[in-house]
Formats: C-alpha cells, sequence, structure tokens
C-alpha cells in the first residue's frame, strides 16, 4: 500500500557534514556577539574601561567587547575611564625651566596620539609655588605645548585656601615680589601681611636687608602696634633666608603674634604652615638644590638654640603630606566629572615623581589608605640619581616621563585582556562522513520528493 502525506517532507544524502559545519558556524558567531556572560574581574585587577568623552554612561560587556586595545574605533573619541596619571613637574616635566625632551611626547600620548586612540585624564601635582595657578599652568602650557587648565593644577600652598576663612590677619612669606600676596588674596585670606610690609615699618627688624625702591612702593604702610598675626604661611621658596628667617622667629617668640612682643614660655606664637617639605629639589644646576624643607628645619633648629632647648612645632604641607593628596583626588575627581564627563573614580592613579622621599613617600603612604589604588613611578631625570637606592622604593622606576606613560598605558591594557571575557570557540566537532552510512536520510526544504511507504 502507498500513501502520499498532505505535506511532503524532503531529504537529500551527502550533506549532512556539510550540514554540521554551516551550525557550527553560524553558533560561533552567536556566541561570539553575546559575550555578556562572562565573570567581571577581580576589584584588584580590575580592567580599564574606555568611554566616549562627554559621557558619563559606564562602559556596558557590549561596549567593552567591541572595543579592542589593539584597534580602537574610529570614529568616537575616547577616554580612559578606570585610570588616571598624576605628575610631579621639577624633574619630571621641566628642570631649570625648560621641558625635559620626553615629556612633549608624553603628553601627546595621553592625549591621544597612541595606538589605542584613548586619552587618559591627568592633573599635576608639585611642591611648587610663588605664583597663582594660572600663572603656572601659563608657564607649563608654553613649555610642553599643550592647554592645561587650573582645575587641574595644584601647586604646594593650593592646599592653604581651605584655611581662608580660619584666619584673619597672616604673614605671608616667600616667592617674588607680591606674588605671594596676591595668591594668598586670591584663596580669600582678608588681610595679607608681607616680610616687606614689616621692614618698611621698621628698618631695624633685617639689618642686613635693605628694601628696594620697588620694594619700598609696593609694601604697606601699617601701623603694626595694632596688628595680630594669626598664622604664618610660607606659600614659596624664600628669596631672603637671613631676613625672612629673622621675621618669623620674632614672631615665633612673640606674645600671641603681636610684633615687637617677646614670650615669657615661648609657646605663644601663631601657628607656622610650609607648603612642602623638600630639602631638595631639581633645578637647572646639575647638583640638587636647597628647598622650602632647609629653610624649615633652620627654623625649628635655630628656635630651640635661642629659646635654650624650647621645642617649635611647625607644620608642612605638599607632598608626602597625606592631607595633599586627598585634595588631589577631589581635585581630580571633578577634573575627570568636568572635563570628561566621568563620575566614578579611576581605580588606579599612576603618579610620577622623581623624589623617593616626597613622591614616592606619599604615594606610598596615601595607597595604604587610599580607596582606589596609587601606583608610584620614579623617573631618572630629577632628584634620584640612577644606580642609588631610593629611600622609598616605587613600584617601578623607569628612566623618563614618557616611559612612565607608556608603562602605565600598557600595564592596564594588559590588565584588559586578561580580564576581557574570552570568545567561546567549538572545539572537539566530530568529524562526520555518509560515505559508510547509506541507510540514513536528512530532511531538508531544498529537494521535495514523496516518500513511499510500505505496509
Amino acid at each position: 500500500m502507498s500513501l502520499e502525506p498532505q505535506q511532503q517532507p524532503t531529504f537529500h544524502r551527502g550533506s549532512f557534514a556539510d550540514e554540521i559545519e554551516t551550525a557550527r558556524t553560524d553558533l560561533a558567531r552567536k556566541l561570539l556577539v553575546s559575550e555578556s556572560s562572562a565573570t567581571s574581574p577581580s576589584e584588584s585587577e580590575t580592567a580599564p574601561s574606555l568611554s566616549p568623552t562627554a559621557s558619563a554612561t559606564p562602559s556596558s560587556p557590549e561596549s567593552d567587547a567591541a572595543v579592542s586595545p589593539i584597534s580602537p574605533p574610529v570614529d568616537d573619541e575616547l577616554v580612559a575611564d578606570s585610570f588616571a596619571f598624576a605628575f610631579d613637574i621639577d624633574g619630571v616635566l621641566v628642570r631649570g625651566g625648560r621641558p625635559i625632551p620626553e615629556a612633549i611626547q608624553a603628553m601627546k600620548v595621553l592625549n591621544g596620539e597612541n595606538k589605542y586612540g584613548i586619552k587618559v585624564p591627568y592633573i599635576f601635582l608639585t611642591n611648587g609655588g610663588g605664583k597663582t595657578e594660572a600663572e603656572r599652568c601659563s608657564d607649563l602650557s608654553r613649555q610642553l605645548d599643550i592647554e592645561i587648565s587650573p582645575a587641574q593644577f595644584i601647586c604646594g600652598h593650593t592646599p592653604m585656601s581651605e584655611m581662608a576663612n580660619k584666619y584673619n590677619t597672616v604673614l605671608v612669606v616667600g616667592g617674588e615680589g607680591e606674588k605671594c600676596r596676591t595668591v594668598a588674596q586670591g584663596y580669600g585670606f582678608k588681610d595679607v601681611v608681607t616680610p616687606g610690609d614689616i621692614i618698611k615699618a621698621n628698618a631695624a627688624t633685617t639689618p642686613f636687608r635693605k628694601l628696594t625702591d620697588e620694594e619700598l612702593r609696593n609694601s604697606k604702610e601699617r601701623d603694626f602696634s595694632k596688628v595680630t598675626i594669626e598664622a604664618i604661611f610660607v606659600f614659596a621658596d624664600s628669596r631672603d633666608w637671613a631676613g625672612d628667617l629673622q621675621i618669623i622667629l620674632d614672631l615665633a617668640m612673640s606674645k600671641g603674634g603681636r610684633i615687637g612682643t617677646l614670650s615669657e614660655t615661648f609657646d605663644e606664637g601663631p601657628p607656622i604652615f610650609f607648603s612642602h617639605n623638600d630639602v631638595v629639589w631639581s633645578a637647572a644646576h646639575d647638583n640638587v638644590r636647597l628647598g622650602m624643607g632647609a629653610l624649615r628645619g633652620i627654623v625649628e633648629y635655630t628656635f630651640k638654640e635661642v629659646t635654650k632647648g624650647k621645642t617649635l612645632q611647625t607644620h608642612a604641607f605638599g607632598k608626602p603630606q597625606i592631607g595633599t593628596f586627598e585634595f588631589a583626588t577631589r581635585l581630580l575627581k571633578r577634573w575627570r566629572k568636568n572635563a570628561h564627563g566621568l563620575n566614578a573614580p579611576p581605580n588606579t592613579v599612576y603618579f610620577v615623581g622623581d623624589t623617593p622621599e616626597s613622591d614616592i613617600r606619599g604615594t606610598n603612604q596615601y595607597n595604604e589608605k587610599a580607596e582606589n589604588d596609587w601606583y608610584s613611578i620614579l623617573v631618572k631625570t630629577g632628584v634620584y640619581q640612577d644606580g642609588t637606592e631610593p629611600a622609598y622604593k616605587p613600584r617601578v622606576t623607569v628612566d623618563t616621563v614618557l616611559d612612565a606613560v607608556n608603562h602605565g598605558i600598557e600595564r592596564e591594557m594588559e590588565k584588559r585582556k586578561k580580564n576581557q571575557p574570552q570568545k567561546p570557540r567549538l572545539t572537539d566537532m566530530p568529524k562526520l562522513s555518509l560515505e559508510e552510512a547509506q541507510d540514513l536520510a536528512v530532511f531538508s526544504p531544498a529537494e521535495e520528493r514523496p516518500v513511499e511507504l510500505s505496509a
């Protein structure tokens, strides 16, 4: 008996292996597109993610899969949102007022001229000062041939701005001319006194320093019998160590900050703040030069000698002080949000410095308490002398700032590769042959013919 079904199935022989190969290809294609189910990386080795600039939206697994660290997309401008850089300036980017050759290229790499086509956020954290942040940025922009904003720049005295509401009348020491007075007033300090003001009121204050005509014009007329100095801020390196030392000691030994008085207990003077504590720094000279930390040490030593053993407790901002790194963290957060649209903090901050005692020490100490990873990099273009053992060991030592930038970026990209979801592959599929399988039939719409069923 022969039956003809209403719907006629079809079959063909000899194409089973072709069908399997097609299925294998289709399945692999679908798996490559849907990678989002992979396990996320661990917290300590979070892979860097790349986000389009001006977008605060976190990257998704789909977008990460589309962004290869080797072949970045051409249409969108990308910014690395899981890492950033922070730089010291003297001895790292600039030396003696001139840019270190590799520094210009390093900035270009951070601004997108790299094989990944990404921009990396960065800030500057220097112990130097004596000028407004805007003026320092203008100088550095010219030296490095880039545009630098005060919003990404910290001088040694920048954190002192947060004390403007605490003290009314303050003595500001250091720097050129009236620049530090201008800086302090810009921070909001209401009544700013300089050593020049004090010398103008009483020339006998500093027997070996006489004010120039310009200094006499710029110094303010004050009746210091009616003035109380509430705090002393050393904003920048002194241009007259002897004169500034004398005035600081006079106030340290005074009754409550009143000039011309002398305390009987030598513990009534105003607090003294130094913008940093670097004993030496890298300038144009082949050897390091004395810095503000040396003046601080002399002030404390001389006070002890003059008062017959009393101890003077002074305070320092700048690196390696934890407070300065906390200030830098807040500044970096604002800069990433305002300039790049990134709301989340970076997982890693690469800090590049040349001084083990301040840059590396501060970075390592702050890393112990910071919520993210502060990664210290020491360069050989400044204070640190190649071949010596640094007092505080960095995570890595490199030759130049360009090497530091490349090291950080490549480290992040390697982390990304390791933690990127692996594309599933079909392996060990059986090889099928129909040469000996004559009784098999595969149904397919390609060919149709009636099937004869015998009862």
